[in-house]
């Protein structure tokens, strides 16, 4: 579904991304961790064609991602906030993504209306605008602007940033029901190695841009993340 190869971002003489080869299946909840500053939310960018790669390529569904705009209809994500448009209500915001989408505001409200816990009251009929939203609701907005038009990939950047605990567990239910049940590949980036660990049957670490690890999650990857950066930890304290 997802293929990377000889991809590399330089700025200014310096690589935050090198990867040589990586391969995303379709359906698949892949993960991606590293500390600040790894190159994960570098490697999202390149590929929504955000910025563009000083060498290689990322090829979604056959498309090229920087030569053609033709993933488009089938990709969908929620970076930040910046995604949204903060003058408009939810309601708005939603209807306006579902005419990009060609979906209806009937198809709009059919899909919202299977968010209401999710939402917990707080986003829909509120006559709020999405700007005056706290940074959680936002987020919940826009994850779930995120699903309209049924989109085969999803990508999300540090969703349960920001978020209660309750709607961390109901984000994490939605993650698993769209790659089990509905065949979408989600990645997601997450600095919560327990909130990646429990969505993702697969977790890629970034360091300063390189993959140094790629796991099919199991019952022991938890412990065997944080002992890796825990361990990155210690060795940062003795160089300092």
């Amino acid at each position: 579904m997802i293929y990377t190869k000889d991809l590399s971002k330089t700025y200014n003489g310096t690589t935050v991304l090198n990867i040589e080869e990586l391969s995303i299946p379709k359906g698949q909840s892949f993960g991606l961790v590293g500390n600040n500053g790894a190159g994960k939310t570098t490697y999202f960018s390149l590929l929504l064609d955000l910025i563009q790669p000083t060498t290689g390529s990322i090829t979604s569904n056959g498309v090229v991602v920087s030569e053609s705009e033709d993933w488009k209809p089938f990709t969908s994500s929620f970076i930040d906030e910046s995604f949204l448009i903060g003058y408009l209500t939810p309601e708005e915001y939603f209807y306006f993504i579902g005419e990009l989408r060609g979906q209806n505001k009937a198809d709009v409200d059919t899909l919202t209306s299977k968010f209401e816990d999710f939402f917990n009251g707080e986003i829909i009929g509120k006559k709020k605008y999405l700007r005056d939203l706290s940074k959680g609701n936002q987020k919940k907005a826009g994850i779930v602007a995120a699903l309209i038009g049924h989109p085969e990939v999803i990508i999300l950047d540090e969703p349960f940033a920001n978020l209660d605990p309750t709607t961390q567990i109901r984000l994490k239910q939605i993650i698993k029901d769209l790659a089990e049940k509905q065949g979408v590949t989600v990645l997601v980036s997450s600095h919560d190695l327990t909130h990646v660990t429990d969505v993702c049957e697969r977790i890629v670490v970034l360091e300063k841009g390189n993959v140094i690890k790629d796991l099919e999650t199991n019952p022991a990857t938890l412990r065997e993340l944080e002992a890796h950066f825990g361990s990155s930890a210690m060795a940062s304290q003795e160089e300092e």
